[in-house]
């Protein structure tokens, strides 16, 4: 294995933050690559057009979310068997997980198109805003395997230790996904269906620039035609890492469609406004999320090379580092929301419902960084059913009763409703820091009854 993709040697922290570095700044362009339709349809349309992608991105943010943790699957085993040095193993892993995903696309592909009227009567979207909301979900949703494909590489690249090749595959989609709305909202005028046309040519090309980058690679194992099959024990393993992530992912990402479906029947302001504000949530989040992809590849190549307590001290060196930049947002969330709100909407209604309901975020933009380096260290040691679980807890006992309670109460505050967010975080970190203890209790046990790598 080349060096710089080597995550079991060297200084811990100096090796963490430049493998996360990438995986941070890819991130913020994946962000600003799904803004950009809000930003510029806030900007030369109306607010029912808003409301529409808010509502519509939703949903295909929770697709998305499912196919990102179905590929940690891939990102955590490929990891474990290039620290174990299975380079043969390492190779198959790959072409089975393309092999997999390469359904998984097509399926979301074509059932999106029938269940998209469904869904947006589900998500209740505002009448004037129903319309618009189905053509995106259906538009977005049919360049599904482009979503897929470019996450499954960005696993395999992750998995390798390699986090540079994503991050410029993703910036060259951002640039696209940027001038294509500019070109299908600002200048033809096609609000939500121009700014999804564009979403799915730039995913597109994100791909293709992909699949190029993986041909010129030195791999660090063997691959090859052959390695394009379909071996159920592969697909099993992969799947047994993936899917308890995927269903965490959907079932969080459900439980803010139905945060949605709750503020859309309070009209089409507060609809757009807390659309923008689920945006700027995205940028808020993004140092805790890109330790989350960090954690899960750097600890699952240490977890093969058996060293358990490298895994460890970079689980604490995540925390603290990260914390640092989550009090700046805090107050930022805060005290001058309405300013972040202002660069996606021109309504001065939208831009103050967005403020309100930023305030509730700052202490999530605290709570946040404790619970993804848990949660990515969890990934990386293969404990996926726990990470599965504990996000739905929080999701389905906390974040929807509470946000539907508070959206009861007159009169109506999306600060209140936005509450629910960090109370369900704050009950998840308890519920990670009890199952790290009895890890840690189980390991110390003569029979080793807690195995890394086992669920």
């Amino acid at each position: 294995m080349r060096p710089n993709t080597d995550l079991t040697q060297g200084k811990i922290l100096p090796t963490l933050l430049r493998f996360a570095l990438p995986v941070l700044l890819a991130i913020l362009l994946q962000t600003m690559y799904g803004a950009a339709d809000l930003l510029i349809v806030g900007q030369f349309g109306q607010t029912a057009e808003v409301s529409a992608v808010a509502t519509g991105s939703g949903v295909m943010q929770a697709i998305t979310s499912a196919v990102v943790g179905l590929a940690v699957g891939t990102t955590v085993l490929l990891g474990q068997k290039l620290g174990e040095g299975k380079k043969e193993e390492a190779g198959s892993v790959v072409g089975v997980s393309i092999t997999l995903f390469a359904g998984v696309g097509i399926a979301i592909a074509l059932g999106m198109q029938l269940a998209a009227p469904a869904v947006t009567r589900w998500m209740r979207a505002p009448q004037e805003a129903f319309s618009s909301t189905e053509a995106y979900v259906r538009i977005c949703s049919g360049g599904a395997v482009f979503i897929v494909a470019y996450n499954v590489l960005g696993s395999i690249f992750r998995g390798m230790g390699d986090s540079r090749m994503p991050l410029i595959t993703v910036a060259v989609a951002c640039v696209l996904n940027v001038l294509g709305d500019l070109l299908m909202v600002a200048v033809f005028r096609m609000g939500a269906t121009g700014a999804a046309l564009a979403t799915v040519a730039a995913q597109a090309a994100s791909v293709l620039l992909s699949v190029l980058f993986i041909r010129r690679k030195k791999l660090p194992f063997a691959f090859g035609w052959k390695n394009l099959r379909w071996d159920w024990r592969l697909a099993g393993r992969i799947a047994g890492l993936g899917v308890p992530i995927a269903l965490q992912g959907f079932m969080v990402n459900i439980s803010f469609m139905v945060i949605t479906a709750i503020i859309n029947t309070l009209g089409v302001t507060a609809s757009a406004g807390v659309g923008v504000a689920e945006r700027i949530c995205g940028f808020i989040m993004l140092v805790p999320a890109a330790y989350m992809q960090a954690m899960s590849a750097f600890v699952a190549q240490n977890v093969g090379a058996q060293k358990p307590q490298r895994a460890k001290k970079a689980l604490a060196y995540s925390v603290l580092t990260s914390l640092g930049v989550g009090v700046v947002l805090a107050y930022v969330s805060f005290f001058h929301g309405d300013v972040v709100a202002r660069f996606f909407a021109k309504d001065p209604a939208v831009v103050l419902a967005a403020a309100d309901y930023l305030k509730a975020y700052a202490a999530d933009c605290l709570l946040v960084c404790l619970l993804f380096c848990l949660v990515g260290y969890f990934n990386g040691h293969g404990k996926t059913v726990f990470v599965m679980v504990q996000g739905i807890i929080g999701a389905f006992c906390v974040r929807i009763p509470v946000s539907y309670l508070m959206s009861r109460i007159a009169p109506v505050s999306l600060f209140r409703v936005g509450l629910a967010t960090p109370m369900s975080t704050a009950l998840q970190i308890a519920l990670c820091g009890l199952y790290l203890w009895w890890l840690n209790r189980a390991a110390r046990q003569p029979n080793g009854a807690a195995v890394p790598g086992k669920r």
